[in-house]
């Protein structure tokens, strides 16, 4: 699996909200938002994402970008991982797989 990107993911109630001070936390304004569905940030070469309406739990988790979703899933069966289909969401291809402790990590791709 080849990773490209990790970002943590943390559930929120209220995305305007959080979104506002998240903001003023970090000091900087989101680089994308989607609606009540996600936010994200880029702070000193790296990314944190709050997940509103378009979550995969209500626990925090972790996104890894990777660069055929498709191979990934099918390498985390094999390891007898337990595992989501995969589904086309706004802007990428994905499945969650629950790690160790139950955390929830997203493997995607983004739509091309």
């Amino acid at each position: 699996m080849e990773i490209q990107g990790l970002t943590p993911v943390f559930p929120v109630d209220n995305l305007e909200s959080a979104v506002k001070s998240w903001s003023a936390l970090l000091g900087v304004t989101p680089t994308f938002v989607d609606g009540d569905r996600w936010a994200q940030f880029d702070v000193a070469g790296k990314r944190v994402a709050l997940a509103g309406t378009d979550r995969v739990a209500d626990v925090p988790g972790l996104m890894v970008k990777v660069a055929d979703v498709a191979a990934a899933r099918d390498q985390a069966v094999r390891l007898g991982l337990e595992v989501t289909d995969l589904q086309e969401g706004g802007h990428e291809t994905r499945c969650t797989v629950t790690a160790a402790g139950g955390w929830p990590v997203v493997l995607y791709s983004p739509r091309k």
